[in-house]
């Protein structure tokens, strides 16, 4: 699985919309053409912006999801809380590798853990409740990428 690096990355995968939803989290995707186009530009590259451009990958490499995790300081304050939700969703986003398209996914944090629940900053039991979350997240998202 590939990792979202880039700014312009993010921004693509964003706009691209929302393929599923929980409480806290939404799972973004934009579809990749599993075969590239042929160069449209005028120096014999693709336009620097498309699709094809952003998401490159070496000649033989085979194609595979790309993913991104966002988890904003408005709804996870404590850095280490956003380090281990950002964890979580990789780790999970991982298990889930054969499920997902070839295609670009961002899980982005859309609200806040309630620190009354949960007082520690990156608790087992908040691992546990994002990750619980996290795979109801992508089984939705595999079910609409199904139908």
């Amino acid at each position: 699985m590939q990792r979202l690096k880039t700014r312009p990355q993010f921004q693509a995968t964003l706009a691209a919309g929302t393929v599923s939803r929980t409480a806290h989290f939404a799972l973004h995707r934009l579809a990749l053409d599993p075969a590239p186009q042929p160069p449209c530009g005028p120096d014999g590259a693709p336009p620097a912006h498309s699709p094809e451009a952003l998401f490159a990958l070496p000649t033989g490499t085979p194609p595979a999801p790309w993913m991104g995790a966002m988890a904003p300081k408005r709804w996870a304050r404590r850095a280490v809380t956003r380090n281990a939700i950002k964890r979580q969703i990789y780790a999970v986003a991982d298990e889930h590798r054969s499920r997902l398209p070839h295609a670009a996914h961002v899980v982005r944090l859309r609200a806040a853990f309630d620190r009354q629940q949960f007082v520690s900053a990156s608790s087992e039991a908040l691992k546990r409740a994002v990750r619980a979350e996290l795979h109801q997240l992508f089984a939705r998202a595999a079910g609409r990428s199904a139908a």
